[in-house]
């Protein structure tokens, strides 16, 4: 009993999201994205999501949808496909640490 329990923590700790995204990385990565989302990531157009202050998480899983294809936006999904997995990090990072 014991080893199945410790198992199924290891496979929960293992599957459970745990982001830690360097902010100055992430800041010089977004670059691009203040054209849309503004420099602090508050954005000037309505038609242009505000990012600053969404959840790691949120923002995480949202550019690995389009990078993916799960999630399309023909502009977006360009944006995210040349971000490797540390760089999405990252950007989460930064934008969640913005208020």
């Amino acid at each position: 009993m014991k080893k199945v329990t410790l198992a199924l923590a290891a496979t929960v700790l293992m599957a459970s999201p745990s982001f830690a995204g360097d902010i100055a990385a992430g800041k010089a990565k977004a670059a691009t994205c203040a054209a849309c989302h503004g420099a602090e990531g508050i954005s000037a157009v309505p038609m242009y999501p505000n990012l600053a202050g969404q959840k790691e998480a949120y923002l995480v899983k949202q550019l690995k949808d389009f990078k993916s294809g799960a999630r399309k936006d023909p502009v977006m999904s360009a944006m995210a496909m040349p971000l490797s997995d540390e760089d999405i990090v990252n950007v989460s990072a930064y934008y969640a640490s913005k208020k």
